[in-house]
Order: C-alpha cells, then sequence, then structure tokens
C-alpha cells in the first residue's frame, strides 16, 4: 500500500480521523495536553520548527536564534517547555520553536508524531520545519552542508516503509524543491564552508546499516563495503543519516513544508570512525544553524547581521 502526501490551506493536517472523537489529547512524551495547556496561545504563532538528535544542541541553537532575532534578554535563561519529561527537550525563540528527537528513525517518529499533532492542535499555520543535524559524507570533504533533495533508503529508493499492523505501507519522501532551492541561495551569503544540494541516505543502524567495519558485528569485507557505498555515490547519495526518510514521509503527509539540511563530520569513502577534534567538532555542527539563521532572518524580512560569524 502507497500513502501519498497532501497540501490544503497552510495548515498542519493530521490523517487520522479518531483523533476527534477524543476528549483529551495527551501529549506523553512531550509532557503536553490538549487539557493541560492552552496550545493555541502557547504555539499558534509558530512559523518555523527546528529539529535536532542532541538537546544540548537545540538549545543552543534557540539561544542563538533568541540573539539573531534580536529578542529581549541574553536567552541565556530560556526555560524547556519538555521539562516535565526527559526524552525530549524543547526550546522557543519568537516564531521559532527548537525541539531535540534523539537518534534514529524510532525516536524521531514518536517525537514527530507529538510534534504534529501539537502544530495541528494550536492551529498553526504555514510552518516550515528543518531537520538539522550531523552526517558521514560521502565523496565530500568533511565540514561540507548537504541540503537534501531526496531522503532515500539503504537501496538507494526514495521511500520510507512502515509496518502498520501486518502490511507493509510505503510513503513518499519527497521534500520541498522551491524550500530546497531557497536554502542554497542562503547559503551563498555564508562563503566560509561548501554547501550542496544532494540525496541523503537514511539507515535503521550507525554500524552494520551503514557498512562501517568497526562495530561489535561485521559480516562483509572492506572491499564489500566500498563497493557498496560507491554505488550509493552513483546514486547521488552525498550524505548519510539515520532520520530522514521518516521525518520526509511524515511532514509530506501532514501538509508541513520540510527540508533536511546536514553537516558531514567525515568521508565515509576515507573511513569510519570520526578523528576530528572536540573543537572542530563544534564549529562543524554550527554550520547548518548558521544556514538556518540567515534562511529564517530572510523570511522575516530582516536584515544580515552577525550571520557570518560563529556563536
Amino acid at each position: 500500500m502507497t500513502e501519498t502526501t497532501g497540501y490544503a490551506g497552510g495548515l498542519v493536517h493530521v490523517k487520522n480521523p479518531h483523533l476527534d472523537s477524543m476528549e483529551e489529547d495527551v501529549l506523553y512524551h512531550l509532557d503536553l495536553g490538549t487539557k493541560t495547556h492552552n496550545l493555541p496561545a502557547m504555539f499558534g504563532d509558530i512559523k518555523f520548527v527546528c529539529v535536532g538528535g542532541s538537546p544540548n544542541r537545540m538549545r543552543a541553537f534557540a539561544q542563538f536564534m533568541h540573539k539573531e532575532l534580536g529578542l529581549a534578554g541574553d536567552g541565556e535563561d530560556l526555560a524547556d517547555i519538555c521539562a516535565g519529561t526527559d526524552r525530549y527537550a524543547m526550546y522557543r525563540a519568537g516564531p521559532v520553536l527548537s525541539i531535540s528527537h534523539g537518534m534514529g528513525i524510532p525516536s524521531i517518529s514518536i517525537m514527530l508524531h507529538e510534534l504534529i499533532k501539537l502544530l495541528h492542535h494550536a492551529k498553526c499555520r504555514d510552518v516550515t520545519i528543518i531537520r538539522i543535524g550531523t552526517s558521514g559524507g560521502l565523496g565530500i570533504e568533511a565540514g561540507s552542508v548537504v541540503i537534501t533533495d531526496t531522503a532515500v533508503d539503504s537501496s538507494f529508493k526514495p521511500r520510507f516503509e512502515q509496518v502498520v499492523l501486518d502490511d507493509v505501507v510505503v510513503r513518499s519522501t519527497e521534500l520541498d524543491k522551491d524550500l530546497t532551492e531557497e536554502l542554497l541561495a542562503c547559503s551563498k551569503e555564508i562563503p566560509d564552508f561548501p554547501t550542496l544540494i544532494g540525496h541523503t541516505m537514511c539507515t535503521y543502524d550507525f554500524y552494520e546499516g551503514q557498512g562501517r567495519l568497526d562495530g561489535a558485528l561485521c559480516s562483509f569485507s572492506s572491499e564489500k563495503k566500498l563497493e557498496y557505498l560507491k554505488r550509493a555515490y552513483d546514486a547521488g547519495v552525498r550524505n548519510i543519516e539515520m532520520e530522514s526518510t521518516a521525518f520526509a514521509a511524515l511532514c509530506g503527509l501532514c501538509g508541513l513544508k520540510a527540508a533536511v539540511v546536514c553537516v558531514t563530520l567525515l568521508d565515509r569513502l576515507e573511513g569510519d570512525q570520526i578523528r576530528v577534534p572536540r573543537e572542530v567538532l563544534g564549529e562543524y555542527q554550527q554550520r547548518p544553524q548558521r544556514l538556518i539563521a540567515a534562511f529564517i532572518r530572510k523570511r522575516l524580512g530582516m536584515k544580515r547581521n552577525a550571520l557570518l560569524s560563529t556563536h
């Protein structure tokens, strides 16, 4: 069975008829709910949602956006909206929501289900959602930023397969092409690191699933690994991570314009382990954040200020 995407009126759509009959919707993993919180008042004016794996990184991004948007205060005391749970962290800076999603498809899927319902209950309109994160590069230098045009699975196919009961449901992983091009145009304002558009391969595992030779298990040769990664490169893959297909599928089905922007920490054709010094990794991880800050400021009609400097 194949499901397709649908957009209408700028609203965030949930494709679940059972929600209409529920007196209360408890967003358990976010520690929020329709009866316990006034979601339209809290989130109704959100226009940008940025998600990433690490709670600390998403807090730093919210603080960075607080500064870039010229909001009152220094942003150091931003409150974790999900403080009642230890599953995810959520921060707000003006019209920007910054949320952690953990690692892998199961973790981001749980967060996205509840986030999308939150945006729906809050009656948000014209929301843009962007995953910012880290990845392994393929045939490109470490520190490059990849804007995903298509999220593909481990067979290089643009699909996300979800088992629902005992049926395998195939969902499209199409991302918004205009948004991808808009982000690439914004990257021209930040010339101190390379930015490119390419396919992103999403796997279910960091080690065997990505052809690494350094896990606790490995049943293939280095030659087989390189042959597989070169086939991925020839298919248009430029980076590898563990969330993009689920992210693209869920956002597309619910009418959200979505993008994936990840920095590469190494070139997987040259090795498996990340040996870059911590301070360099820290600067690498800021690169997607700087690009998204430039994009958001441009969307809001704000002039450039400190975008060319790191935070």
